[in-house]
């Protein structure tokens, strides 16, 4: 009697391209890396928490890069790969909605001091944070379709 293994339901080599959950590895690529480098270049006060939203980006950023050059080379062939795929990608999903709603706050922070003390500096920062959390907001969202189409993968195995 054949058991289904997660060899049948985890795609390997350039099927990862063609498969739902993991078409999102690229866009997690791009808009996780687009935040790292908008909430690089802002000014970052003692206050802020901003370290989060930067721990947050780097690290999904760096096991994402992992992640998917496992899935490439074809490593994800155990049974306990479905379940890891899913768990990653949730706690992903957690870490970017902390981050996001923190990086929600310090852009409305930035509002409220851009009110009281126009400049042209404070504007800049201000463009690049809403930029951030319209990037984090996204790939959180990416993040998120790609645990739901794993869960469902893992479903299946």
């Amino acid at each position: 009697m054949a058991s289904t293994t997660s060899g049948d339901v985890l795609p390997t080599g350039g099927r990862i391209f063609t498969t739902m959950p993991d078409m999102c590895f690229i866009p997690e690529f791009v808009f996780g890396g687009l935040v790292w480098i908008l909430v690089a270049s802002t000014r970052i006060t003692q206050e802020n928490p901003l370290g989060w939203v930067m721990f947050v980006s780097v690290f999904c950023f760096v096991v994402t890069t992992l992640w998917f050059f496992i899935f490439l080379c074809g490593a994800n062939q155990s049974s306990i790969w479905p379940s890891l795929d899913v768990g990653y990608h949730f706690v992903a999903v957690v870490f970017y909605l902390s981050a996001s709603v923190a990086l929600a706050y310090v852009t409305l922070m930035n509002a409220t001091l851009l009110a009281r003390f126009p400049s042209e500096e404070l504007l800049k920062i201000y463009r690049l944070d809403i930029s951030a959390v319209v990037m984090s907001y996204i790939a959180t969202l990416l993040y998120f379709l790609h645990a739901i189409f794993s869960a469902l993968r893992w479903k299946r195995s």
